[in-house]
Parts: C-alpha cells; sequence; structure tokens
C-alpha cells in the first residue's frame, strides 16, 4: 500500500512539470507554412505603411523620382525664361508702336501745318490787291463792299492761324527784308524802320513772307 501512494505521488509531480513547461515550436518550419508567414509580414508593412500615409521607395525608384522631380523643375525654369522673354517682347512692342503712333501723328500735324502755310501764301497776294485798291478808295458804295470783302477775308484766314508780322522800331531780319534805305535827314536812329512796302505774314509760329521794309541808314 505505501508504494502504491509514493508512486502515485511522483506521476502527479511529472505531469505538474509538463504542464509548467513551455511548449516549443519546430525549429524546422515547412516552407509553405514559411511563405504564409513572409506574405502576412509583407501584408501588414504595406496596411501599415497605407495607415501612415506614406510610401516604400527602394533606392532606384527613389533616384528615378529624384531625376524626374530635376527634370520637371529645369522645365519649368525654361518655361519661365521663355515667358520673360516673350513679355519683354511685347512691351517693347508696345513701347515702339506708341512712338511710332507718336511720331505719325506729329508728321501728320505738321504735313497739315506746311499745306496750310502754303495754301495761305499763295492768297496772299489777294490780300495786297485788296489793300492797294482801298488805299484810293473815294467811300462809295463800291469801296465799301470791298473793305467787307477784305475784312471777311481777312477774319478767315486769321482763323487759320495767319498773323501781322510788327514792322515798328529796330529793323530785325529774323523777321524784315530790307530792300530800301532811307538817306533823309530825319532824327531816326540808324537801322530803324521807317517805312512798310509791303505786309509780312506769319502762320502758327513760322513765318510764311518777310515784311518788306525801308531802314534808316
Amino acid at each position: 500500500m505505501k508504494d502504491n501512494g509514493s508512486n502515485a505521488r511522483v506521476t502527479e509531480e511529472v505531469m505538474a512539470k509538463d504542464k509548467k513547461k513551455p511548449v516549443q515550436q519546430d525549429e524546422k518550419m515547412p516552407a509553405e507554412a514559411h511563405e504564409t508567414v513572409e506574405q502576412n509580414s509583407a501584408e501588414n508593412r504595406a496596411e501599415n505603411s497605407e495607415d501612415n500615409g506614406g510610401v516604400t521607395l527602394s533606392k532606384d525608384e527613389f533616384e528615378r523620382a529624384k531625376a524626374e522631380i530635376e527634370r520637371m523643375n529645369a522645365e519649368i525654369e525654361t518655361l519661365k525664361k521663355s515667358a520673360d522673354e516673350a513679355i519683354g517682347d511685347v512691351q517693347r512692342i508696345q513701347a515702339e508702336f506708341k512712338n511710332f503712333r507718336q511720331r505719325n501723328a506729329s508728321v501728320r500735324a505738321e504735313s497739315y501745318d506746311e499745306g496750310l502755310r502754303d495754301t495761305i501764301k499763295n492768297i496772299l497776294p489777294v490780300l495786297d490787291n485788296f489793300e492797294r485798291a482801298l488805299a484810293t478808295s473815294d467811300g462809295s458804295p463800291f469801296s465799301k463792299g470791298m473793305e467787307q470783302i477784305q475784312k471777311q477775308l481777312l477774319d478767315c484766314l486769321k482763323k487759320s492761324g495767319l498773323e501781322e508780322i510788327e514792322a515798328e522800331g529796330v529793323f530785325d531780319p529774323n523777321m524784315h527784308d530790307a530792300v530800301m534805305r532811307d538817306e533823309d535827314d530825319s532824327d531816326a536812329e540808324s537801322g530803324t524802320i521807317t517805312a512798310v512796302l509791303q505786309k509780312g505774314y506769319r502762320v502758327k509760329g513760322k513765318i510764311i513772307r518777310h515784311t518788306m521794309v525801308k531802314v534808316k541808314s
């Protein structure tokens, strides 16, 4: 009876030790199980990467991406340079066109003024004939009619820019044309205008005919 009791206690102790001992996995895992584990691990890494919002690139992929970014940046800089050059060309053309319009307007206005001066210059002999005719006016209705026509013509020419050149005082070669010398023993100083032989005129600041005068010698 004592032997049976001892054996029972030994058996219980062995079983208790077996329960405490950890179960060891087989170190030699089958190939299929190994591939499954690797696949699951890769999927887990991919899921973790997606969850973190990033993309894992290999070294070659990173280098290719970097080269592509550099190429695109270089292309952007080239396009910017081309755009700046195009803008500069447009601004230059606009400035040249503006200058052309200003020059053209100035030339057109000057051409118009020159044509006006030539036209008025051709009418001056008519004014001279009116003055000669009215110098001997007898006050008749015909003479008064001539005076009205002369006045109307002169007013029309003045509206177009005609101005009579002053012919008093000292002779000015820029405005006067001395055609006679006054040898009289008068008190006038030398170079003084003593008589006007033909009136002179200017149109819009330019002389179209100098005043013909007699000057004290």
